[in-house]
Parts: C-alpha cells; sequence; structure tokens
C-alpha cells in the first residue's frame, strides 16, 4: 500500500506509482516495466495543474467551503466550476446554490511580508458567511514559495471553529503529474473527513466518479445494491461514512486510485479487483467480482447473459458497419486503454494512441485493475506514446495515421477536425460503460463516420498552426533519449 495519511502533504506520483509523461512504444513493454525513466521533452507547448484537479472534487462538495489561498488569478476557473456545480444540482433535482469560494487575493506585498494573517482571516469570513460543515484550504504557487504556515494555520482554526479546517498542499509546481490533484483532494477526505464505520450497510457500494449520473444503475439494480456516488455534489455527512459500504467500484483509476485504496487500507472497505467496464468483457469481469464480494455469483452470471443478449442484434449491427474502421484515441491513461478494448469489441482497428501519463503502478497494486494489462491480454499488443496533454504531438499522429475517427478527451477535438477526420470527445459522463454503453458509444462513431460534411467543410476554411515542417516529423522526436 502506498496511502500514507500521517501527513497533510500526499506523497507525489512521481516517486509513489512511477508515473511517467514521456514515453513512445509498445504496450506490452509498460507491462514489463515497473521503473521506466522518464522521458524529458526538450519543447513543451502547454501544461496542467494539480490545484485544478483539487477544485474539480473539493468545490463540488455541498457544504463544504474552499479557502484559495494564492493571487486572485487562480481563481479564474470559479465561474465554470460554479456552472458545473448548479447544473449538476439541477440534473439531480437538488437545490441549486452557488459553490462556496473564497480566494485570498495575494498581492506583491504579501509575497514579501507574508500572507497568513489574510489566511486567517479569509478562513474566518468562510466560516461566518456559509456556515459550512467543512474548511478546505489549498494552496498555491504563490503562497508556498512565500513559505506560509498553511498546515499550522489550519490546525489552529480548527480548534477554535469546531469544523474540519484541513490543509490541501496542491501548489502547481509540486508536481509534473496534473492527476496528483486528485490524491492532494481524496487525501485531505481521507485525513479529516472519513469517520470509522459505525455499522457496515451489506448492500451498498461506494462509486468513485466525476459526476453523478446513472453509473451502474441498471446493473445494480438487478443485483439489489445501492450506489453511493463520490465526490461530487456530495455532502459532508456522506463522506463521513463511506467508510460503512461493503464495497467500493470505479471506473477510472486516475481519478479513484488513491480514495479506494486509502478506504480499503484504512477503513476496512475493498476496491472491487476487477478492470472498468468497458467492453463486453471487462464488463462481465467486473460484474462476477462484485457478484463474489456480496455473495450474488449466481444473480451476476444471470445479470450479464441477459445484459449480452438485450445488445446482441445491435452490437451485430454496429460490427458490420465499423469493422475495419481506423481509430486514434488520445486520452488519460486508464479511460484510453478502455476505449481500446471499446473499439475493438465493434471490430475497429486501433492505429494509435496517445496517453496523458502513465502510472506505472496503482496504490492498490493489484494486476486485475490494470486496464492496460487487461488490454493487451484480451486484444494484443499496440503502440502507445505518452504526452502530458501536447496538442502539436497529438496533431501530428493524427495527421500521420489518418484514421476514419480520433477520439479524444481533455484535449479538443478540433486538431482533428482542421485535418478533416470526424473526432467524438469522451466527457466526464461515460455513458459508454457497461454493455448498453458499448451500444452508444458505437453509434456515436457511427453517426460521426457516416456524416463526415461538416468537418470536411470545417477543414476546408481552417488552417492549422502548425507547418508542414513538425507535421512531417516524427510524432516525437522533442522526447530525449533515454
Amino acid at each position: 500500500m502506498s496511502v500514507n495519511l500521517t501527513s497533510p502533504a500526499v506523497e507525489l506520483r512521481e516517486s509513489r506509482l512511477h508515473t511517467i509523461t514521456g514515453y513512445e512504444g509498445d504496450a506490452a513493454r509498460l507491462i514489463s516495466c515497473r521503473d521506466l525513466p522518464n522521458r524529458e521533452r526538450s519543447f513543451t507547448q502547454c501544461g496542467s495543474c494539480g490545484a485544478d484537479q483539487v477544485m474539480n472534487l473539493l468545490s463540488q462538495i455541498q457544504d463544504a467551503a474552499v479557502v484559495e489561498h494564492g493571487p486572485a488569478g487562480c481563481a479564474s476557473d470559479i465561474p465554470f466550476r460554479n456552472g458545473v456545480f448548479r447544473m449538476g444540482n439541477r440534473r439531480l433535482g437538488y437545490h441549486v446554490h452557488n459553490i462556496k469560494y473564497i480566494n485570498t487575493n495575494l498581492n506583491e506585498n504579501d509575497t514579501i511580508y507574508g500572507g497568513e494573517a489574510k489566511l486567517d482571516q479569509a478562513v474566518r469570513e468562510a466560516y461566518r458567511r456559509f456556515q459550512p460543515k467543512a474548511i478546505f484550504v489549498t494552496t498555491t504557487c504563490a503562497s508556498a514559495i512565500i513559505g506560509d504556515d498553511v498546515p499550522g494555520i489550519c490546525d489552529a482554526l480548527e480548534e477554535e471553529l469546531g469544523i474540519p479546517v484541513i490543509a490541501t498542499l496542491c501548489e502547481g509546481f509540486r508536481t509534473n503529474i496534473w492527476a496528483t490533484g486528485f490524491d492532494s483532494a481524496n487525501h485531505s477526505i481521507l485525513r479529516k473527513i472519513v469517520k470509522p464505520a459505525r455499522q457496515k450497510q451489506a448492500d451498498l457500494i461506494n462509486v468513485i466518479s466525476f459526476e453523478h449520473h446513472f453509473l451502474y444503475q441498471s446493473v445494480f439494480e438487478q443485483l439489489g445494491l445501492r450506489a453511493n456516488h463520490i465526490v461530487p455534489l456530495s455532502t459532508i455527512e456522506q463522506l463521513e461514512h463511506i467508510s460503512e459500504a461493503a464495497a467500493t467500484v470505479q471506473y477510472c483509476e486516475t481519478l479513484g486510485s488513491y480514495l479506494a485504496a486509502g478506504l480499503e487500507e484504512y477503513f476496512g472497505v475493498p476496491e472491487v479487483k476487477a478492470p472498468a467496464p468497458f467492453g463486453l468483457k471487462a464488463s462481465d469481469e467486473l460484474l462476477r467480482e462484485i457478484g463474489r464480494l456480496f455473495n450474488k455469483e449466481a444473480a451476476a452470471e444471470k445479470v450479464i447473459a441477459n445484459e449480452r443478449a438485450n445488445i446482441a442484434r445491435d452490437l451485430e449491427r454496429l460490427r458490420n458497419r465499423l469493422t475495419g474502421k481506423k481509430v486514434y484515441i488520445a486520452a488519460g491513461g486508464p479511460l484510453a486503454y478502455s476505449i481500446i478494448a471499446l473499439v475493438k469489441d465493434l471490430g475497429m482497428e486501433v492505429v494509435g494512441t496517445s496517453v496523458w501519463h502513465h502510472d506505472q503502478t496503482y496504490d492498490n497494486d493489484d494486476d486485475r485493475i490494470n486496464f492496460l494489462n487487461f488490454a493487451v491480454k484480451t486484444y494484443g499488443n499496440f503502440h502507445v506514446g505518452v504526452c502530458n496533454k501536447q496538442a502539436f504531438e497529438v496533431t501530428n499522429a493524427i495527421n500521420k495515421y489518418q484514421p476514419d475517427i480520433a477520439i479524444t478527451r481533455h484535449i479538443e477535438t478540433v486538431w482533428a477536425a482542421k485535418l478533416g477526420i470526424p473526432s467524438i470527445f469522451a466527457g466526464n459522463q461515460p455513458t459508454e460503460m457497461l454493455y448498453d454503453g458499448l451500444i452508444r458509444f458505437g453509434q456515436t462513431i457511427d453517426d460521426a463516420i457516416s456524416n463526415p460534411a461538416y468537418i470536411k467543410n470545417v477543414a476546408k476554411h481552417s488552417k492549422l498552426p502548425y507547418t508542414d515542417w513538425w507535421l512531417n516529423q516524427n510524432t516525437y522526436s522533442f522526447l530525449r533519449s533515454e
């Protein structure tokens, strides 16, 4: 286990999971090696901040406040987060309200004399204004460089105010792996919010997800299980009692690896040891493992048989239309590997893959939850490039492979569109999960490939920022040698 709750700072993915952002080669080699050196780039076009992922989770908790200790510029994403929060509440029929957020507005004077007084004032104001059940204090590059004692201030105010006041250390320069932000947020929740179980609930299963939607709903109902969706849109009280669930399941190890492992190690809630349910075989394996954990093996087999039978006709139709079509995938590691399973089940050919980072191990280091290992064993070896959302590399690769369709996440589909190649975006609501999800995803792909007129028109009237000089080079020519 790699979860350590004794420190206010989470151990970084670079050291904890040997995460890399630079690689080109076979997927099979990534599986066989656990300590590959990272190949740095001599040129980088862009980057992502781990603090952004912290806000993805903590700002979406219903009755918690977030105090961001940094300059006002670090608050530029808050209108977007507020919109996501309000839409999520509206969609689920909850009370629609704004996120509870304050920024300490550090200025040049504060960078010289320190910002601790501002932080103390901001936390007190958050408590007065919102009456939250908990306050998360997040750090930024500026407050970390100053050296303000954020954990010490939080501990003192927690004792005075009588609610958890939690230092979440997530300044952007701390890590090169943006996904460490998820770990920082979940580290704070595990350390200061989750309580030991009062009583285990035998039919309750935690679902770690980006957004509440219908994840697992249909199969859980057939198995007589109740889903507890975490973390977005949860309340503090709900998070306090996630230790009472009988198991934890997720669909993205990037998001949930740390939280699932921490719940297992410290609170005795086992993570479901199976690949995420993308594609037929992975869905089978996950349901069988859930059946085993909940002593519902026979019911799980019945669900599998029913679900496969329900999609058989549509799956045959889609295979007849999509078999042999070429696809390029660019997404976060676990999801990219999961999409490979989907398109392979649809009969398509994967010509290339870009993943934003690669964790060489997981917090629960079990091969059954390693989807890359599952994909290679099930569907065969494939070429993979690891790039931290570098649009110039993705555009080069799509241009080189000329697929029938590009599937992306966390990077805009516009790059493929400007090349005249149909593309679809895999969003935060993983509607492609499980058996009916395979059909939905296949239909979306078929629609995009069959109706290319708009994309062709975009390409005709737009221009890429990259010259032929770059597009004709090797995709990973800026990667340094190992």
